[in-house]
């Protein structure tokens, strides 16, 4: 009960004393730029209702699972074959690298020009970002399994399926859950990119409609949602994490508790 008490602190302490310095510092603005945290936090409520939750969160929100959950299906696929395979992995690291540095917001208008302006554009977007962390730290993890725990399940009889699901995939989940969260942060920001290029709702278009309108408290809020979004999807990331890798995390225990 104490150890979680001390972890509920750590989580609240920082963001409680950056929200209070944001409190006092805004307190006093006459900018209409920089308006009192006071005055955002009044708006909110009545900008952020059901109906605009319904309207331009949920369809944020389903355009970055799609996106991700594509880039995540294609990423740990490809990283897989790339990485089993040294004569893949030679032929494609040179083509891989030269893609992997085109910023993924320069693809928009590209993109735009063969999806159209709809949602399978923003989901496109979005997935084109996010699968390259996925795809690198798969075939870094799939290159790293252990040539022991390899043969051994070789000469055991383990092959096929049984031993990609078994073998391979589960040393590789660490370096997979590693791609996996850097991609979320990158979905949420191409998610918000794809939305302010063409749209007609959904929370980056939100965003810069309240910024065009001049109604800055109101864009205030919204970038508020987007930080509590992004937020809520790191806690739920890492509960999956913990689920999946717990054999994982145990054993790093065991470790540090022997050494």
């Amino acid at each position: 009960m104490r150890l979680l008490l001390l972890r509920t602190v750590f989580v609240f302490a920082l963001p409680t004393v950056l929200v209070g310095v944001w409190w006092v510092a805004s307190d006093d603005s006459t900018d209409v730029y920089w308006p009192p945290l006071r005055t955002i936090l009044e708006t909110f409520p009545d900008v952020w209702t059901g109906d605009r939750l319904k309207d331009d969160v949920l369809p944020s929100v389903l355009r970055l699972t799609g996106g991700y959950a594509l880039a995540a299906v294609v990423g740990v696929a490809l990283g897989t074959v790339i990485g089993s395979y040294r004569r893949v992995r030679a032929v494609c690291e040179p083509v891989l690298e030269f893609l992997r540095a085109v910023p993924p917001p320069v693809l928009v208008p590209v993109i735009m020009l063969f999806a159209g302006i709809g949602d399978t554009m923003k989901v496109t977007v979005i997935a084109s970002g996010c699968v390259w962390p996925i795809l690198l730290n798969t075939v870094e993890g799939v290159r790293a399994v252990d040539p022991v725990m390899a043969e051994t399940a070789r000469s055991y009889g383990v092959t096929g399926p049984a031993r990609l699901r078994h073998v391979v995939l589960r040393s590789a989940s660490p370096q997979i859950f590693a791609g996996l969260r850097q991609a979320l942060s990158i979905g949420i920001i191409l998610m918000v990119i794809s939305e302010m290029f063409a749209a007609s709702n959904g929370l980056g278009f939100t965003i810069v409609q309240f910024q065009r309108s001049f109604a800055i408290p109101d864009m205030w809020t919204g970038i508020l949602v987007l930080g509590l979004l992004g937020f809520l999807l790191s806690v739920v990331f890492q509960l999956v994490e913990r689920r999946v890798l717990g054999w994982y995390h145990g054993l790093r225990a065991s470790t540090r508790r022997s050494s």
